[in-house]
């Protein structure tokens, strides 16, 4: 199925309600027949379908994936993925991250398939990074969701507001970093660091 938009503000969020819940492979489908929406489906069913970045969040992304990228090839225990790959979670929830880190061990479980298409796992380690239409609130509970659903340790970049929430397994509530200029790895990322300075500035 495909689908078509018009008349939509450039900065909404559009939610569609299937009649039931697409399978896997429904989902897929679905996505690759609308290459150019961001697209991705709550743990109701729910397909959510996102605006696309202005330059500057692009520019502060790409710098937070360059500095992922860089460590995990030099680190090698993992591989990092950018915000263009989509997890199918264990609650029925698809979400493309900012940024994500995944153990060698836990991708090499996986079938060659499983690797082409959504990955059937929760990576061991998030960046969100906020852009000017989120809304706070909102991609707080997607944090807490990420960590309901196996991830280890999450990070929630604000960059208009210079502040990082770090969450961590089993821990309630999030730390809240304001005006740091590095933030550091720690269990399944220990050794990275990401520099904040040029994602503070942006363009």
């Amino acid at each position: 199925m495909q689908i078509v938009l018009h008349d939509v503000d450039e900065q909404s969020t559009l939610r569609l309600r299937p009649d039931r819940v697409m399978t896997e492979n429904e989902y897929w489908n679905f996505c690759q027949a609308n290459p150019d929406l961001h697209i991705e489906r709550t743990s109701l069913g729910e397909i959510v379908i996102m605006p696309a970045t202005g330059g500057e969040t692009g520019y502060r992304n790409s710098d937070l994936n360059f500095q992922l990228t860089a460590w995990a090839k030099k680190d090698g225990r993992g591989r990092a993925f950018d915000s263009n790959t989509e997890f199918l979670l264990p609650s029925g929830a698809a979400f493309a991250p900012d940024g994500a880190w995944a153990a060698r061990e836990r991708l090499a479980l996986l079938s060659k398939e499983q690797k082409r298409k959504f990955l059937p796992l929760c990576p061991d380690f998030v960046i969100e990074l906020m852009s000017p239409s989120d809304r706070l609130n909102d991609v707080q509970s997607k944090m807490l969701e990420w960590m309901e659903n196996g991830a280890n340790l999450a990070w929630l970049i604000d960059p208009d507001n210079l502040t990082v929430y770090v969450y961590r397994r089993g821990l309630e509530n999030a730390e809240k970093l304001v005006g740091i200029r590095t933030v550091e790895g720690e269990g399944p990322v220990a050794g990275f660091r990401l520099n904040l300075d040029d994602i503070w500035a942006g363009l």
